[in-house]
């Protein structure tokens, strides 16, 4: 049977090299099986712009997806808050395409949704702010003119920034909120969602003017890997170890 696989939040780094191994075994052995992969943003833990393409560690990433593609699997990409500054120069070398968020398709007869997840958490202010700052073309145009070398050490300031402030918000502030999550459903027509971004693995069902619709959170990877497999049947968590 014909079957996707929907992944997030791998946040590959050369820190974290059994996540990468986890990846790489996913990519080899697991992903060649699907007519199509879906990452759904932070495949890397940052990417401080395209030029950073020929870095060793980006390239075995770059490299495997490449050949999965090669081998017949369509392989689809969505920016994430950390790396959001992904282009077409990234997507070609991978053999991907940029998926822009939200997306809406038919998988397999059932309209699905997919956003990376970011834009719902609507409760942290300061993100959201910060976000809307980022998206900014004009900021990203003066953020890539900076030379490399300059642009990863602002971003390790604002990874270190960014996990100093999580340590005084609420668990509740950095989840979903559920007017956001009505809202959107309502938007497109109460389709399936599937997103990732807050690392809270499970399956949501929401009854939305009379409609039942499925929420599916995607996991982060750490130690294990974890997949959303959907056919025409429906979804199913895959997890995926080394």
């Amino acid at each position: 049977m014909a079957y996707s696989l929907i992944i997030s939040d791998l946040h590959l780094c050369a820190e974290q090299p059994l996540s990468m191994q986890v990846f790489l075994h996913f990519i080899h052995q697991i992903a060649p099986g699907a007519d199509a992969l879906y990452i759904l943003g932070d495949l890397f833990e940052y990417w401080a712009g395209d030029d950073d393409i020929d870095d060793p560690f980006n390239c075995q990433i770059i490299n495997a997806l490449h050949a999965l593609s090669v081998s017949g699997t369509r392989i689809s990409i969505m920016h994430g808050n950390r790396d959001l500054l992904m282009g077409q120069t990234l997507a070609q070398a991978s053999g991907a395409t940029l998926l822009a968020d939200p997306t809406l398709l038919d998988l397999y007869g059932t309209p699905t949704l997919f956003i990376h997840g970011d834009t719902l958490c609507t409760d942290d202010i300061a993100y959201q702010d910060f976000r809307k700052q980022v998206h900014e073309p004009i900021w990203q145009q003066n953020f890539l003119a900076q030379p490399l070398a300059q642009r990863k050490a602002l971003i390790a300031q604002l990874r270190a920034r960014s996990e100093n402030e999580k340590m005084h918000k609420s668990d509740d502030i950095m989840d979903v909120n559920l007017d956001a999550v009505v809202s959107l459903l309502k938007r497109h027509n109460y389709p399936r969602l599937i997103h990732g971004h807050t690392h809270r693995q499970k399956r949501h069902l929401h009854m939305v003017d009379g409609h039942s619709c499925e929420r599916w959170v995607l996991g982060d990877w750490h130690d294990t890997g974890n997949a959303l497999r959907c056919d025409a049947m429906g979804c199913n968590w895959q997890t995926i170890t080394f």
